[in-house]
C-alpha cells in the first residue's frame, strides 16, 4: 500500500514575501518594512528574498512578549 502523496510532502520552510503578509494577515508593503529594518529574518536566494517559516513564529511571539 503507497502513503498519500500530501502525506509524505515537507511542509515549506521558505515563503515568499507575498505568503508571509497572507500568513500573518498584513500588507505585502509592511512585510518589505520589517524585512528592511530587520524585525522580519529573511533570507537571500538570488535575487528574491524569502522568509522562512519560523521566522514567522519567531516575529508572533516578540509581538506578544512583554516590554520592560
Amino acid at each position: 500500500m503507497t502513503a498519500n502523496p500530501e502525506e509524505r510532502t515537507m511542509p515549506r520552510l521558505l515563503l515568499t514575501p507575498e505568503e508571509a503578509a497572507q500568513v500573518l494577515g498584513i500588507g505585502r508593503t509592511k512585510v518589505y518594512e520589517l524585512m528592511l529594518d530587520r524585525t522580519l529574518e529573511s533570507v537571500k536566494i538570488g535575487a528574491s528574498r524569502r522568509v522562512p517559516s519560523e521566522a514567522l513564529v519567531e516575529f508572533v511571539a516578540s509581538l506578544r512578549a512583554p516590554t520592560p
